[in-house]
């Protein structure tokens, strides 16, 4: 009796669940019911297997793919290695700060912190376009660049590829990295060149003064001699070849820095009425030698990810010979100043090493290892040298920026003439124009032109960063007064001071 009772419970509770669906159908009348042979539906006609791909589809599915592989991973490149260049602003800032007297560490940390934020404003609102805004036309295509000029408007045709910006990068897919990499790839390298000016400049200068002149070097010193370098300008259909900047950043950051240390003359104390060379010690080498290795460090983003692109031989001898033009130089700068000093001086060796990696910085992707060995050991002594001549000439540079900048950067650039193999400076340049090295059986050609190059960029950088001191000198000023000088810039400019608590060891310090 049970088991019946429960069936029909359920039987019932079934029912109940199924009620709402059978209310919920909209049956047809009875009466207009089609025939039973009428209502089943027809059975569907058979589809025809679908045919596999082809090989030709095959092969293409594969390359998008692979494509798209591609631009990935080279815009991951991009991007760590633009972001280790930008990292070499603290180590430009440490080394500045601490080749400098105390009393002005803070006003030197503020323009190394400033001038990137500077840069990025005026680079994005008109120094790219002058850069890479290049058109199809135009009488001043081979100058400057013409099209999309503001705010980075214009289409995606950077970097410049000789004539028409566009196509592989020695098959490497220069066009195929996204626009805003390229650009902040391109920015940090326009910072790295007005961070330069600021030690050269240290000590003595109006902080105004320095951030307007960073933001003139943001849109028309800097971007119009990298067309002519990278942008597809004359330079660079010429043969012209400067793979990560001793030219386009290191001479242009160097001559601008000459002509600012020149017009805003020595410090005070530098030079007796005799005319003797004063030293003016900095305050915290500690600061210096860790600024030196950050800067060492970021080199490895500086150079190598000048490729713009996962090119992995390129990118790996690059690494190697960066590495190994510092590490000679920075030997043969001590020894040097050992030498003629008569102790191994910190400041050398650190000035020795960076040194080294400016000159290497042109024809890191061209030379093989043992020539960059060579071209290192020549830098560690040019730079001592260089400072010791800056010093003589009565050129006040506290951190001798102008001899490792400016002169290794001009001798980093004549040394792609020399020592570069023809192959590889066409397969990491795409550009057939180039020659090779005198030492390559390219002849003079290489040389010459990379000369014609060193004095084009001198010249126009002289001019316009002379000019432009000069319009800052007559207008807002560029120098601090005398007793602010003296007291220090970080209580005059800044109200601030480095190391609270702390008592100056000595007057001027």
């Amino acid at each position: 009796m049970r088991r019946y009772l429960a069936l029909g419970l359920l039987s019932l509770f079934a029912f109940n669940l199924s009620l709402p669906y059978l209310l919920a159908q909209d049956p047809a009348p009875a009466a207009a019911a089609a025939p039973a042979e009428a209502a089943a539906p027809a059975a569907p006609a058979a589809e025809a297997p679908k045919a596999p791909p082809t090989i030709e589809e095959q092969i293409a599915t594969l390359n998008a793919a692979n494509a798209a592989m591609t631009v990935k991973m080279d815009t991951a490149w991009v991007m760590l290695t633009g972001m280790l260049v930008f990292f070499m602003n603290l180590g430009f800032a440490t080394v500045e700060s601490g080749m400098c007297r105390a009393k002005n560490c803070v006003n030197i940390l503020s323009k190394n912190f400033i001038v990137f934020a500077v840069t990025t404003l005026f680079f994005y609102a008109l120094g790219w376009g002058l850069m890479f805004g290049n058109g199809a036309e135009g009488p001043l295509k081979d100058y400057v660049g013409s099209a999309g000029l503001f705010f980075v408007s214009g289409a995606d045709n950077s970097p410049a590829i000789l004539a028409d910006y566009k196509g592989d990068y020695a098959g490497l897919s220069w066009a195929g990295v996204p626009l805003w990499a390229k650009f902040f790839f391109q920015l940090v390298f326009a910072g790295t060149a007005a961070t330069i000016v600021s030690g050269a400049v240290a000590e003595r200068i109006k902080y105004l003064s320095f951030i307007l002149f960073s933001a003139a070097m943001a849109v028309f010193i800097y971007p119009v001699v990298g067309h002519w370098v990278w942008g597809g300008g004359w330079l660079q259909l010429r043969g012209f070849a400067d793979f990560a900047g001793s030219t386009q950043v290191h001479s242009i950051g160097g001559w601008a820095a000459l002509t600012g240390a020149i017009i805003l003359g020595p410090r005070i104390g530098k030079y007796s009425a005799d005319g003797k060379v004063n030293g003016i010690p900095g305050h915290s080498m500690m600061a210096a030698t860790i600024g030196c290795l950050i800067l060492w460090f970021g080199w490895f983003g500086f150079n190598p990810g000048s490729t713009m692109a996962l090119a992995p031989e390129i990118i790996a001898r690059t690494a190697v010979t960066t590495n190994t033009a510092g590490a000679v130089a920075t030997l043969t700068a001590t020894i040097t100043a050992w030498i003629i000093l008569g102790k191994p001086d910190i400041g050398m060796t650190l000035n020795g090493c960076l040194a080294g990696l400016v000159a290497i910085t042109a024809p890191c992707a061209f030379v093989t290892v043992p020539h960059s060995a060579v071209i290192g050991a020549i830098a560690g002594v040019l730079v001592v040298f260089g400072v010791l001549a800056f010093d003589r000439l009565k050129v006040d540079d506290p951190v001798g920026a102008t001899s490792v900048h400016l002169l290794n950067g001009v001798f980093g650039t004549l040394c792609v003439g020399i020592f570069s193999k023809p192959e590889w400076i066409v397969e990491a340049t795409a550009n057939t124009a180039c020659k090779g090295g005198l030492l390559y059986g390219g002849g003079i050609d290489q040389l010459v032109t990379q000369a014609i190059g060193v004095g084009a960029c001198a010249g126009y950088v002289l001019v316009t960063s002379a000019v432009t001191w000069l319009v800052l000198k007559y207008t807002v000023g560029i120098r601090v007064s005398a007793e602010e000088e003296v007291d220090g810039l970080d209580h005059g400019e800044h109200g601030n001071v480095s190391y609270h608590g702390f008592v100056m060891a000595a007057p001027g310090n």
